[in-house]
Parts: C-alpha cells; structure tokens; sequence
C-alpha cells in the first residue's frame, strides 16, 4: 500500500462555490501512482466547506450560493455567534451542512469522478481569506 499527503494553501476566493478540481490534481500527482484506491480532501477551516457537484454549467453554483443564503441568512437576530460579521455564524452553519471533507475513488491512475462532478471549495464569508487543504491519497 502507497499513502501520499500534500497540505495546499488556496489562494483567497469571494464567498461563492468554486470549482478546484485541477488544484487538487495538480497538489497530488502521486495519484498517478495508484491503480486504485481512494483520495480523501480535508478543508481545515469551519466557515468554508467542500462538496461534489456539477463541474460544467455555472449556473449550478450560483443557484447553489442562492439556495444557502435563503436557507441560512444573514443578520438573524437569534444568532449569538457575530464576532466577525452578519455573515460570521451563517457561514458556519453552511459549512457544517456541507461538510470538510470529500472522499473520491482512484481508479487507474486518476480521480473517479463522473463526467459531470467537480469538487467545490464552498467559501460561505465574504472575506474568508487563503483557504488549506490536506489531501491524503492511498492505495495500491
């Protein structure tokens, strides 16, 4: 068994769904290596999350910034958490409903995604800055 790891740093995006797809390829070509097994990518931060959707309409990831703001707003006055802005503990709940991390099989030297999935960095603040991931690949 073969086991790579490769922390990266994302370069700040405004809040929004964006696909990274080829920066994680690009962070671990030792994927290359494997015949098969599997690629888990962590996001170590809470206000920021990862998923697997649609890689080639835009649109999708409009919608999808759409449908989180409607789903968790801004500005609730029920909310405690608000040291660092209306969009502070929204963007935590996004991330918490979304996950940090996705877990994708290897087979044959690359990524199993479909033909129309791509991984989404989900940056949910609007100043959320450089963002890290540890993408961790094993296998045989």
């Amino acid at each position: 068994m073969k086991l790579f790891q490769q922390i990266v740093a994302l370069r700040e995006r405004p809040r929004g769904f964006h696909l990274i797809t080829n920066e994680v390829e690009r962070a671990l070509p030792q994927i290359a290596q494997l015949k098969t097994g599997m690629c888990q990518v962590f996001i170590q931060h809470t206000s920021a999350s990862l998923t697997i959707n649609e890689n080639a309409d835009p649109t999708v990831r409009k919608d999808f910034e759409t449908w989180f703001n409607k789903a968790v707003p801004e500005n609730d006055p029920d909310y405690v958490h608000n040291d660092e802005g209306p969009d502070d503990m929204p963007a935590h709940l996004k991330a918490a409903l979304l996950g940090s991390s996705v877990l994708i099989p290897i087979h044959s030297g690359e990524l199993a995604l479909g033909t129309w999935q791509g991984i989404y960095l989900c940056e949910h603040r609007n100043h959320g800055g450089n963002r890290r991931l540890v993408i961790t690949a094993w296998g045989e």
